[in-house]
């Protein structure tokens, strides 16, 4: 039976190289693992060993693999109905969903339209906002042009791609790509050396107030990640930022869009990244953790202003002409109300304070390795940037995939990660133990050494 069994696992490797086609990866070199099931916050593989999901499964798993109140939610939902179009139908699961978003949101997000995928959340907020303005009660329609906050990740789209700004994964495509201003990247790590680190919000929001005032009533949108930006490497921006673009939007006129896919959720601390600065935005993307990691659902929340724009007779054709099959689906719906439960019942973010004081302490010993220019944290999202210098903080070569090789001997002791180039990312669920904890800094500890000798 062993034999047999092993046949079986090798033929899944050989399916998986040369069938499967998997995201962001050289299939003439991939030898992925194969998860064949998972408990909490582990991983049980195809050959029974057993890893840690240090990243949430790419920060989605909020609250662990098979939670029961999700899984229960989902069960139930299966004895009513799997699907219903949300093309002139709807069902109370979704109607409850959405409801229950805009109870949670910050003041003043009180529509809510469902996608299947961040990247959709993201591209119906671009629509929203170049359309609104060509209907709203005073038109504006040469308010064309975004703002977007430099070196961020919205999302694999066209129009995702277009206002995001990692030229390593979307430079293939930039004749595809419509105009886009993107201002700095506000980075409290590489930063200029002499703004200190009380001036260093205004000193990049100046940047942004110079591109708005350059270019006057042509802004449709500022977008930008809360807090947070995470495929540029977890960069963590300085206090102050994010309400700050929020009062600059408000000076020029224009609306604020905030991508809460990675940071939504309770992954800051809070429930949404928002939170920690009070601010408000026009329109906010959810998606990732929205349903625990269960069903690709997203949503992008919009204000009264914008869908106030979208009202009017039908021969005005003032619809929002756009949509997803599976948008608001109602298993989608009933494992995000699960997952939303989970963090009424359960006091998740009470919870959060201890276990993110811990993972600091556990990464803190790093903050002095020879090889580590950079450990970050904002809430359980952190971070730790290689460097081959750090008196000046010099990257390894990408060619060389340092991040790569620390996550592979973190994955030898039992913890799995998947690094950002120089960085190793740490992302784990929301509810995880102390004691996990401490495997995973004792597992990047490990690879931090490994990668670096």
């Amino acid at each position: 039976m062993a034999s047999v069994a092993h046949v079986i696992e090798e033929e899944l490797h050989r399916w998986d190289r040369e069938i499967v086609w998997h995201a962001f990866s050289q299939m003439a070199e991939y030898d992925g693992l194969i998860v064949e099931s998972a408990q909490g916050s582990w991983l049980t593989l195809v050959d029974g060993k057993k890893l840690l999901d240090g990243v949430s499964s790419l920060w989605c798993n909020v609250h662990g693999h098979r939670h029961p109140t999700i899984d229960a939610a989902i069960r139930d939902q299966l004895d009513q109905v799997a699907h219903v179009t949300s093309l002139g139908l709807s069902h109370p699961t979704t109607i409850r969903l959405a409801k229950r978003l805009t109870e949670l949101a910050p003041i003043g997000l009180n529509h809510v339209f469902f996608s299947s995928d961040g990247s959709s959340a993201v591209e119906v907020a671009l629509k929203l906002a170049f359309q609104y303005w060509r209907q709203c009660e005073v038109p504006e329609p040469e308010r064309s042009l975004f703002l977007a906050v430099g070196s961020a990740y919205h999302g694999d789209t066209i129009g995702s791609v277009s206002v995001g700004g990692i030229s390593r994964f979307h430079a293939m495509f930039a004749p595809l790509l419509f105009h886009v201003r993107h201002g700095p990247m506000p980075d409290t790590f590489r930063r200029p050396i002499d703004v200190p680190d009380d001036e260093l919000g205004e000193f990049y929001l100046s940047e942004y107030e110079a591109i708005l005032a350059e270019e006057g009533t042509r802004i449709a949108a500022i977008i930008a990640e809360p807090i947070v930006q995470g495929a540029a490497g977890m960069v963590v921006h300085p206090k102050g930022f994010l309400s700050g673009l929020r009062r600059l939007a408000d000076e020029y006129g224009t609306m604020l869009i905030v991508d809460e896919i990675a940071t939504g959720m309770g992954r800051t601390g809070r429930m949404f990244a928002c939170d920690w600065e009070q601010v408000a935005p026009d329109l906010m993307c959810l998606g990732k953790g929205l349903s625990g990691g269960y069903l690709p659902i997203a949503a992008t929340l919009a204000n009264d202003r914008i869908w106030n724009a979208f009202l009017g007779e039908y021969a005005h054709s003032k619809s929002f002409f756009h949509g997803h099959t599976y948008g608001g689906n109602p298993l989608a719906a009933a494992a995000a109300l699960g997952c939303l439960k989970v963090f009424e019942e359960e006091r998740t973010l009470e919870q959060l304070p201890d276990k993110i004081s811990r993972l600091g302490q556990v990464l803190e010993p790093l903050r002095n390795h020879p090889k580590v220019g950079h450990v970050r944290q904002v809430g359980l999202m952190a971070a730790i940037e290689l460097v081959q210098d750090r008196r000046t903080n010099a990257p390894y070569p990408w060619s060389e995939r340092r991040g790569v090789r620390a996550c592979q001997v973190a994955i030898q002791h039992g913890v799995w990660l998947r690094p950002l180039g120089n960085v190793m990312v740490i992302m784990p669920p929301l509810n995880i133990s102390d004691e996990d904890i401490e495997l995973i800094g004792q597992a990047v500890k490990a690879g931090v050494d490994a990668a670096t000798s």
